[in-house]
């Protein structure tokens, strides 16, 4: 894998790593932060009785409030301003009519263009009281993509990130999803490299100053095989067991790694009802 300078690279996908500068960080912090401002917004609003076309909409309005567009709104013929997954969805649900129900987890995704720049972050909401397997799915999960971004740092490999990830929640007897994974992003919304949440210390791509990228474990409490539903989006775990997902947009610094998604008002980490 090559890398380039981004600001002399095509908007195009090229098969390089674009490196980037401190412009471009700028922008990518505006961007992820309206990310992550959109899914602090739904803390109060995803609930029992809500519909995911109706969080669809919120998404769309707040992008269009602060004049970013939703990245998902016609991408390859995707209808929607953003992915909902509900239970056994592993990830790129479709938001539709049918109301969210106490005991469901639900992951929104949410990716904006903001000038031009995207910003990807995505979080779980537990719907009323959740079953304890539900809510340490979600702990494990949330903990893992934090351990994955711990990894990162310049000399380091995408394996460094992969194997965080993947001992963690092996540890915990969840099985990571093999079939997505984290992805380049700028300008583009899909870009070099990939980031698979699995792998071996030192092996894979290695981590430069200036890569931007997402890291976006799915995790499964049953056994990671997936499969595509006949939408040709929705993908569901094979054995109808729960799915949990987390993601954040980061940036390889020259000391570590910059976070660009975290939550202003805090609300980035699992969050539960209290139990009665």
């Amino acid at each position: 894998m090559s890398y380039v300078d981004a600001a002399l690279a095509p908007q195009r996908k090229t098969g390089q790593i674009k490196l980037h500068g401190s412009a471009a960080f700028e922008s990518m912090r505006k961007a992820g932060r309206l990310a992550a401002e959109c899914l602090d917004m739904l803390a109060d609003e995803v609930k029992a009785g809500v519909t995911t076309a109706h969080i669809d909409q919120l998404v769309y309005e707040f992008g269009m409030d602060h004049r970013a567009l939703p990245a998902t709104l016609m991408y390859r013929g995707y209808r929607k301003s953003t992915c909902t997954s509900i239970n056994h969805v592993v990830c790129h649900g479709i938001p539709n009519d049918k109301p969210l129900k106490e005991g469901d987890i639900v992951n929104v995704d949410v990716t904006f263009i903001l000038d031009g720049w995207h910003g990807d972050s995505s979080r779980m909401y537990p719907i009323g009281a959740i079953p304890r397997r539900a809510e340490r799915l979600i702990e494990v999960t949330y903990e893992a993509m934090m351990r994955g971004i711990a990894a990162i740092r310049p000399g380091g490999t995408t394996g460094d990130i992969g194997h965080a990830i993947q001992t963690l929640v092996e540890s915990q007897h969840m099985s990571v999803v093999r079939d997505f994974c984290g992805h380049g992003l700028g300008r583009l919304f899909h870009d070099e490299p990939n980031i698979v949440h699995v792998g071996r210390p030192g092996e894979g791509i290695a981590l430069r100053p200036g890569m931007f990228f997402t890291v976006e474990p799915m995790i499964n409490l049953g056994r990671p095989h997936v499969k595509v539903l006949a939408d040709g989006w929705t993908a569901v775990t094979r054995d109808r067991s729960l799915s949990a997902q987390y993601e954040h947009t980061v940036a390889v610094t020259e000391i570590g790694v910059e976070i660009f998604t975290l939550s202003p008002k805090g609300l980035g980490k699992p969050q539960f009802a209290a139990q009665g």
